[in-house]
C-alpha cells in the first residue's frame, strides 16, 4: 500500500522510558499468561498507533496470541489486525496475512455468538483491504442465517459495508438482503437491512414499504424511523407515492415513541402544506411538550412550533390555549418561550380567553408555591401589559386585576404594574377615573419607594377632577401621619423620656465611661448620652405609616416626587375652582408637607440627611405654589410639558415596535417577479443530497458566509521580524469564532539552508495554543508557510508572542525573537440591547468597574459618544429623544454582549464647558475584571486620536 493512502489513528501518549524493546515483546508473548499477554498486545498496538509498527513482532502474535479462546485477547487482536502493517514495501500483501485470514474464517464460522458478531463487527473496520475480504465472502453471507440475532444484524452491515467498498465481491448483495428482510422476525436486524435497502437500493425500499404499508404504525420504533426517512429522500424525487405517504406519516403522529411522532411531525410539514396537516403537526409538537420531561426536548419542540407559527400564523390560531398549557411546566425559559409564542399568536378573536388564562395563572402565583414565583409572576404581568396595550377591548379588564398587586413584595413585579398602568391611563382616557380611583385606595398597602414614586406621578398627573384631588389629599394624610413630621417625632421622644422618667420614679445620676470613635481616639460618653440615643432609636423603630417610614428612611427622592405632585393636585385645583379658600387650604397644606421633609430631612430623626438635588426640588415646588399668580409659564410646565413628554415617549415606543414588525417581516423571503426561478427536478440529483431546503443548502455550503475581500485580510497581517533579520516572518490573524487562525510566512533572507528550523509561541491571558508547529528545514532563499491554531476562552485582551529557533552553518544554534501579537476585544464583543430595568440590575449586581476620564479633542457630546461606540462596539440603550437637541450636559447607557455571553455595561457622562472642551467620565461594569480594563483601554486608545480606530 502507498504511504499516502496508509490508514490516520490517534496518536497515544506512550512513556519511552517504559517501553520494552522487540526481544522482550516476543518473550511475553512466547512464555507468559493471557493477562501478560493482553498487556503486551496492548502495548504493541500503542507503539504501532505512534508509527512504530514492529513487524517482527507479526509472526509471534499469529504464532502465540491469535489460537488463545481468550475473548478479551480476541477483542484485542481485532484491534491489531486493523492498525498493523499488512502489505510489503512493493504494495502486495504479506504472506503472514493467509493465516489471520484463516483465522478470521474460523472466527466467522465459530459456536460461540459473541466471537461470531464480534468478528464481523471487525470485518467492517478492514473494508479497504479487498484481499483480505475476497475469501471471507461465503462465510459473511452464511452467518445471515445464523440462528442468533446478534449476528445475524451485524453480518447485515457487514455485507453493507463490503458492498459499499467493492460492490463486485457481493453483486448480489440487494436481492440477498431483500430476501432476508421478508423473512426476518427480529426488530433490529429488519431495520438493518432496511438501512442497507435504503442507502444501496432505494427502489427495493420502496418496494418494501408499499408490501407492509398497513403493519407500519406498529412496527418497532427503529424501523419507523429509518422509513421516515426514507420517504423523505423517495419525496425529494417525482415519486407517485406522495398521498399514500402523508396519510402513513399523519397515521405515524399517533406511534408511542416520542422521536417517531417528532419525526413524523417534521417530515409532514416538509411534504404538504395542507392546513389539517400543519394543524396536526403542531398538535402532535403541543403533545410532546406536554409529555416529555426533558427541558432541553421541551425547547427544541417549542423552536418547532414557532418556526411554523411564523408561516402558518392563522392556521394554529385555534391552538392557542393548547399551547398556554405548556405554562404548567416548572421550568421558567420553557414557560418564556410558550408565552412568547402565544403572544405573537394573539388576536382580537382570542385574546380575552388568553389574558383570563394568563390572571388565573398569576392568582396560582400567590396561591401556591410556584418555583421562581416572584420571576413567573413578573413575566405573566408583563405578558398581560403587552396583550393589555395592543388589544384595548381587555384592557379595562386587566387593569383592576393587575393593581391588587402593586403591595407586593416582589419589587420587580409591582414596578411593572406601576408602569402597565401608567401606560394604560395615558392611552384610554376613558378608565383614567376608576384607575385612579383604586390608586387612591391602593396607597396604604404600598412599601416600595419605587412603586410610590409612579403612583404619586400618575395621580399628580391624571386626578383630573376636584373630588380625586381632594381623596388623593386625604389619602395622603393618611399615608403620612402627622403633619408636621418633625414636630410629631419630637413629640413622641418627649412622652418616651417622660414615660421612662415616670416608671423608673429616680433621679438620673450621671456617669461617664470612655467610648472609642471612628478614628482611634477616646470620648467620653455619659449615660444621659446613651440613654437618650437608645429612646431616639426607639422613636425611629415605631410603628408608622408608610410614605411616612420611607421618607424617615431617607428616601427624599420619593419625598420630591410628592412636592411634584402635589404642586401639580394645587395648581390644577386652582384652575377648577371657584373657592379661594378651599384652594388656599389646599395649597397651604401642601407647603406644610413640603417644609415639614425639608425640616425632617435636616434633623436627627432620619437615617441620611436630606441630599441637595431633592431639597432644591422641593423648595422649587414651594417657591411655585408661594407665587401662584405670578407664573403661569411655570404652571404649564407642570401641567401639560411632562405629560407631554411622557406623551412622546410612548407614541416613539409604539413607532420603534412597529420598525421592528416591518424589519422581521422585510427579513422574511420575498420573491421578486424577475428573480430566476429553480427547478428542484431540473436540477443534478445526487445521493447524498438530503436536506430539506435551500436555506439548509447554502449553509452547508457556506454560501451565506461574507467572504472577505484582499484588502480587508491585508489589514490583518501583523509584521513578526525586521527586514534585516536573517528569518522574515509575517503573520496573517483570522479570528474565527472562538479559535484564532495563525497564518505565519517565512522567508529564509540568507544563502544558507536552515535545517530543523522551529517557531515556538507563547501566550499571555485566556488564550491556549492547541498544537506545537513542526520542525522545518527551509532552503536558501525560499519560503515557509506555517499555520497555528490558538483557543480563545474569554473576553479579554491577549498576547502572543515567540521565538524562531533554528541551526544555522556549523549546527550553531540560532535565535530570532518575535514581535507581540495583540489580539483585539472587539473581535468578540457585539452590539446588543437589554431593557432599562435589566441594565440597572446588572449595574447593581456586577463588582468590577474601569473608571476612565474623558480627554479628547471632540467638542460636541453626541459626537464623542458616536466616537466611543464605534471604538468599543456598544449599542446606546438611550433612546434618541433623550439624547436629541442642543444641550451642553450628556448621560447616555451603553450596551454590548461578548461572544461568551459576557455582559458589558457602561455610562457616559460628559459636559461641554464654557472653553468649548468636553470633560466627564466613560464608566465601564462587567462581572469580569477582564473585560472591563480590556474596554477601558480601548477607550483610552481611541481618545488618542478623534477618529475611531480601525
Amino acid at each position: 500500500m502507498a504511504s499516502a493512502d496508509a490508514p490516520c489513528h490517534t496518536i497515544v501518549y506512550e512513556d519511552s522510558s517504559e517501553s520494552p524493546s522487540t526481544s522482550d515483546l516476543r518473550t511475553a508473548l512466547q512464555k507468559g499468561s493471557d493477562e501478560v499477554k493482553i498487556d503486551t498486545l496492548r502495548k504493541i498496538i500503542v507503539s504501532t498507533i505512534n508509527g512504530n509498527p514492529q513487524p517482527q513482532l507479526l509472526m509471534p502474535i499469529i504464532q502465540y496470541v491469535m489460537p488463545s479462546r481468550n475473548k478479551q485477547l480476541k477483542k484485542l487482536l481485532h484491534f491489531y489486525w486493523e492498525v498493523c502493517p499488512k502489505y510489503d514495501d512493493n504494495g502486495k500483501l504479506k504472506q503472514e496475512m493467509i493465516l489471520v485470514v484463516n483465522a478470521i474464517r474460523n472466527d466467522l464460522q465459530h459456536p460461540n455468538e459473541y466471537i461470531r458478531g464480534a468478528t464481523l463487527r471487525f470485518l467492517q473496520k478492514i473494508s479497504k483491504d479487498a484481499e483480505l475480504l475476497e475469501p471471507l465472502i461465503p462465510t459473511c453471507r452464511a452467518c445471515l442465517e445464523h440462528r442468533h440475532s446478534y449476528v445475524r444484524k451485524n453480518a447485515v452491515f457487514a455485507v453493507y459495508t463490503i458492498y459499499r467498498e467493492f460492490e463486485h465481491l457481493i453483486p448480489d448483495a440487494p436481492e440477498l438482503i431483500q430476501t432476508f428482510l421478508a423473512a426476518e422476525s427480529d426488530a433490529t436486524c429488519k431495520r438493518n437491512a432496511f438501512v442497507f435497502l435504503a442507502n444501496c437500493a432505494m427502489p427495493k425500499a420502496v418496494e418494501y414499504i408499499l408490501q407492509v404499508f398497513e403493519q407500519i404504525p406498529t412496527m418497532d420504533e427503529l424501523l419507523q424511523m429509518a422509513i421516515i426517512e426514507v420517504i423523505r429522500s423517495d419525496c425529494k424525487r417525482d415519486t407517485a407515492h406522495r398521498a399514500r405517504y402523508i396519510h402513513l406519516i399523519s397515521e405515524l403522529l399517533n406511534a408511542s415513541s416520542h422521536a417517531v411522532k417528532y419525526e413524523a411531525a417534521t417530515t409532514l410539514t416538509s411534504l404538504t402544506q395542507n392546513p389539517a396537516a400543519v394543524k396536526a403537526a403542531a398538535s402532535c409538537y403541543i403533545n410532546l411538550v406536554l409529555k416529555e420531561s426533558d427541558n432541553n426536548v421541551k425547547l427544541i419542540v417549542l423552536d418547532r412550533i414557532d418556526t411554523l407559527r411564523s408561516k402558518h400564523g392563522h392556521i394554529m390560531d385555534p391552538l392557542i390555549m393548547d399551547i398556554l398549557q405548556v405554562l404548567s411546566s416548572a421550568d421558567l425559559e420553557v414557560r418564556r418561550k410558550a408565552i412568547g409564542i402565544v403572544l405573537s399568536l394573539t388576536t382580537s378573536r382570542n385574546v380575552e380567553e388568553v389574558v383570563l388564562f394568563l390572571k388565573k395563572q398569576l392568582q396560582k402565583t400567590q396561591d401556591q408555591e410556584f418555583e421562581k414565583a416572584p420571576e413567573y409572576r413578573q413575566l405573566l404581568i408583563q405578558s398581560i401589559h403587552v396583550c393589555a396595550v395592543k388589544f384595548s377591548e381587555v384592557a379595562g379588564s386587566v387593569v383592576h386585576a393587575l393593581m391588587d398587586f402593586l403591595g407586593d413584595s416582589n419589587n420587580p413585579s409591582a414596578l411593572d404594574v406601576v408602569a402597565f398602568v401608567r401606560e394604560v391611563v395615558e392611552k384610554f382616557p376613558p378608565l383614567r377615573r376608576t384607575i385612579c380611583e383604586k390608586l387612591i385606595q391602593t396607597l396604604r398597602e404600598i412599601k416600595s419607594g419605587k412603586v410610590y414614586r409612579g403612583i404619586l406621578w400618575i395621580l399628580g398627573e391624571y386626578a383630573e377632577d376636584i373630588p380625586e384631588i381632594q381623596d388623593t389629599f386625604r389619602e395622603l394624610r393618611k399615608v403620612l401621619g402627622e403633619i408636621p413630621i418633625l414636630a410629631s417625632e419630637q413629640r413622641l421622644l418627649e412622652e418616651t423620656n417622660a414615660e421612662d422618667e415616670a416608671n423608673d420614679g429616680q433621679p438620673k445620676t450621671e456617669s461617664s465611661k470612655p467610648r472609642v470613635l471612628a478614628d482611634g481616639t477616646y470620648a467620653t460618653e455619659t449615660a444621659f448620652t446613651s440613654m437618650s440615643n437608645a429612646r431616639l432609636e426607639a422613636v425611629k423603630a415605631a410603628a408608622k405609616p408608610p410614605l411616612r417610614t420611607l421618607i424617615l428612611g431617607g428616601d427624599f427622592f420619593t419625598g420630591s416626587v410628592l412636592a411634584s405632585a402635589l404642586t401639580k393636585l394645587v395648581l390644577r385645583f386652582s384652575e377648577l375652582s371657584s373657592d379661594a379658600k378651599r384652594a388656599n387650604g389646599l395649597r397651604a397644606e401642601a407647603m406644610l408637607i413640603m417644609a415639614s421633609i425639608i425640616r425632617v430631612g435636616q434633623s436627627s430623626f432620619v437615617t441620611v440627611p436630606i441630599d441637595e438635588d431633592s431639597n432644591e426640588r422641593i423648595m422649587n415646588c414651594i417657591e411655585t405654589l408661594s407665587e401662584l399668580q405670578t407664573k403661569p409659564v411655570v404652571h404649564d410646565i407642570f401641567l401639560k410639558d411632562t405629560k407631554a413628554a411622557y406623551s412622546k415617549m410612548v407614541t416613539a415606543q409604539e413607532k420603534k415596535a412597529a420598525e421592528k414588525k416591518e424589519l422581521e417581516k422585510a427579513e422574511t423571503k420575498i420573491v421578486q417577479v424577475d428573480d430566476l426561478l429553480t427547478f428542484r427536478q431540473f436540477s443534478k440529483k445526487s445521493a447524498d443530497n438530503v436536506l430539506d431546503d435551500a436555506e439548509d443548502v447554502g449553509r452547508a455550503t457556506g454560501s451565506g458566509e461574507v467572504h472577505e475581500d484582499f484588502l480587508s485580510n491585508l489589514s490583518r497581517i501583523s509584521q513578526l521580524t525586521g527586514f534585516s533579520d536573517p528569518i522574515y516572518a509575517e503573520a496573517y490573524v483570522k479570528v474565527h469564532g472562538f479559535d484564532i487562525m495563525l497564518d505565519v510566512l517565512l522567508v529564509n533572507q540568507t544563502a544558507d539552508t536552515l535545517q530543523n528550523l522551529c517557531l515556538d509561541f507563547a501566550t499571555l491571558g485566556d488564550l491556549k495554543l492547541v498544537e506545537r508547529p513542526s520542525v522545518y528545514t527551509i532552503a536558501p532563499h525560499s519560503f515557509q508557510s506555517i499555520k497555528a491554531t490558538i483557543k480563545v476562552s474569554s473576553t479579554e485582551t491577549g498576547v502572543i508572542f515567540g521565538s524562531i529557533l533554528w541551526e544555522g552553518p556549523g549546527m550553531a544554534e540560532q535565535c530570532v525573537i518575535l514581535s507581540d501579537i495583540h489580539i483585539d476585544i472587539m473581535d468578540y464583543i457585539k452590539p446588543a440591547y437589554c431593557t432599562e430595568a435589566q441594565f440597572r440590575s446588572m449595574w447593581t449586581e456586577f463588582e468590577w468597574e474601569n473608571r476612565v476620564n474623558v480627554t479628547t479633542t471632540i467638542s460636541d457630546p453626541r459626537e464623542y459618544l458616536q466616537h466611543v461606540m464605534s471604538a468599543t462596539n456598544m449599542s446606546c440603550l438611550t433612546p434618541e429623544g433623550a439624547v436629541s437637541g442642543d444641550c451642553d450636559f450628556l448621560s447616555a447607557n451603553m450596551y454590548a454582549r461578548s461572544l461568551f455571553g459576557e455582559d458589558a455595561l457602561a455610562n457616559l457622562s460628559v459636559e461641554r464647558t464654557e472653553e468649548g472642551n468636553i470633560t466627564g467620565h466613560v464608566r465601564i461594569r462587567s462581572k469580569t475584571q477582564g473585560i472591563a480594563l480590556s474596554l477601558g483601554d480601548r477607550i483610552t486608545m481611541a481618545q488618542k486620536d478623534s477618529k475611531p480606530p480601525a
